[in-house]
């Protein structure tokens, strides 16, 4: 076991400094957003965007978050419910105005996991500041601009040649990289005949945690395709099985739905249980603890990316500014708003630029406008807090 990364100390944004203004309003809205197309992994489909967005406002300027927890609990145990019941009962009565986002954060440490619940109130709020500082996220986060790379996900499609008629759809638009989910019976010759028809394609393979690592030789033949990372094959819930796997197999593994914060993604290098860690701010509690996360594994050499739950405009927009951050220098699952949903709730939409690349919205906070007339029209539950 490498200890170096056990207890050597990270730096800490500066936006941990910011401090919460009086809130005059708080709102949680539950919209619901069809997809152009479902989206299917090895857990589960999903025709439509359930999200569960925050909504706060302080003299006049308005603050947004969105929750990624699904009303169903088939990616994680969060859920929109468990979500509002602890934001609503242990959360937002540790909330107070004048403190700093780090007190609140230390605060709201004796609170077990529940990270998507946190990352949704941090988010909010930290929009919230730097709208009201006329200011980008980035630059509240200690960052300057930058244009983010774009990749996109595609969902396990029904044949091969449906899988080939995805890609090459995917590529006509110049995504910096293709990510292909995969199970158990639609893995090996499924990206062997993406790798054929693109030889040079950045591409990856994602299982959501299908594999048991009793299938490590039937997993060693994805080294055949060169794929940059195998993410999440074994459990969501692991890393001493992944460090095995990774120690058998040439192509660097991924860890996503393992890392929940800081502490496992420290476990994950001691241990060498990945080559690649996905950062999804969403989950693991946060944009703070996502900076965090990310400053371990540079200090390490360890690649880092910002992963996607298929957020509205939104939560999109909250991907994007993470990753002007420098530790994130892999094409992340930030991909077109078209991709997903024919409207979204935000303006601008996100466009791929004629390289693929992304260009950051200009607006303060996240910078995009949050149209509220289109909240209106997608939702099916809003409850006023305050």
């Amino acid at each position: 076991m490498d200890q170096q990364f056990l207890h050597c100390s990270v730096p800490i944004s500066p936006a941990v400094d910011a401090h919460i203004p009086v809130l005059h309003r708080i709102d949680l809205i539950t919209v619901r957003l069809p997809f152009v197309k479902p989206f299917a992994t090895s857990v589960h489909t999903w025709a439509v965007k359930e999200a569960l967005l925050l909504r706060l406002e302080s003299d006049g300027v308005v603050g947004w978050g969105e929750c990624v927890a699904d009303p169903d609990p088939f990616y994680a145990s969060e859920t929109t419910q468990t979500v509002r019941h602890i934001f609503k009962e242990f959360l937002l009565p540790l909330l107070t105005p004048g403190q700093t986002i780090g007190e609140l954060l230390q605060r709201w440490s004796p609170v077990r996991g529940h990270g998507m619940a946190k990352a949704m109130v941090e988010n909010a709020l930290l929009d919230l500041i730097a709208r009201q500082q006329d200011r980008p996220l980035h630059a509240l986060l200690g960052f300057s601009e930058r244009r983010i790379q774009s990749g996109i996900s595609l969902g396990i499609q029904e044949s091969i040649p449906a899988l080939l008629e995805a890609v090459a759809e995917a590529t006509s638009r110049p995504y910096h990289r293709v990510k292909l989910k995969i199970m158990q019976g639609k893995d090996i010759a499924w990206v062997g005949a993406v790798r054929a028809a693109y030889p040079k394609l950045t591409l990856m393979a994602d299982a959501n945690g299908d594999y048991g690592l009793e299938h490590a030789t039937h997993l060693r033949q994805l080294d055949a395709f060169h794929l940059t990372m195998i993410e999440q094959p074994l459990s969501y819930s692991d890393i001493v099985q992944h460090a095995a796997l990774q120690g058998e197999l040439a192509t660097p593994l991924c860890l996503d739905e393992s890392i929940h914060n800081l502490d496992d993604a420290r476990s994950a290098l001691a241990l060498k249980a990945c080559g690649v860690i996905n950062i999804k701010q969403g989950r693991v509690g946060g944009m703070i603890e996502s900076l965090r996360i990310a400053a371990l594994c540079q200090q390490a050499g360890i690649a880092v990316w910002s992963g996607g739950m298929d957020e509205t405009g939104i939560g999109r927009a909250f991907n994007l500014q993470l990753q002007t951050a420098p530790g994130f220098n892999l094409p992340g699952d930030t991909s077109e708003t078209a991709r997903y949903f024919n409207q979204d709730i935000v303006a601008p939409s996100v466009v791929l630029a004629d390289d693929g690349f992304i260009d950051l919205p200009k607006g303060p906070g996240i910078g995009v406008t949050v149209l509220e007339d289109r909240v209106a029209r997608f939702t099916l539950a809003r409850e006023s807090i305050l």
